[in-house]
């Protein structure tokens, strides 16, 4: 793998919470969103894929700032962070839940995966924190 590919799959659904069906999804940066509980995001030029499932991730999504509401360097420094943090948990299953804390994320900085991908993946986290009770960072700016 090369520094500029990036596969990551963020996987995160609590089984015995869901039963509803789900499907997949390519986006792009003109789509929108809809009620189901599966997000795919996937670039073949950069060779990523991002898939969130989540049951109620979409309905939430709807509810938060817009598209465009924060730049892409903004959502570039808080996704790292975040990365980070997670990273930081995952490989530390005796002081975090391994069942919320699954897999690490691939992401590198260097690699512009545009802003799609960053303001989802930035809203995930956020969702993350608030359906889990999570808190990354002790203030957020």
């Amino acid at each position: 793998m090369t520094v500029k590919q990036f596969f990551f799959i963020i996987i995160l659904a609590l089984f015995t919470y869901s039963c509803a069906t789900t499907k997949d999804r390519k986006l792009d940066t003109t789509s929108t969103t809809d009620s189901s509980d599966t997000l795919r995001i996937a670039n073949d030029e950069l060779e990523y894929e991002i898939i969130i499932i989540e049951p109620g991730f979409n309905n939430w999504l709807v509810t938060q700032r817009p598209r465009g509401y924060y730049n892409q360097q903004f959502l570039e420094i808080r996704n790292r962070q975040y990365v980070i943090e997670y990273n930081q948990r995952v490989v530390q299953p005796q002081r975090f839940d391994p069942n919320l804390y699954i897999q690490q994320i691939n992401y590198d900085q260097y690699t512009d995966y545009g802003y799609e991908v960053n303001y989802l993946l930035y809203n995930y986290f956020l969702f993350f924190e608030r359906q889990y009770k999570q808190r990354f960072f002790v203030s957020r700016g």
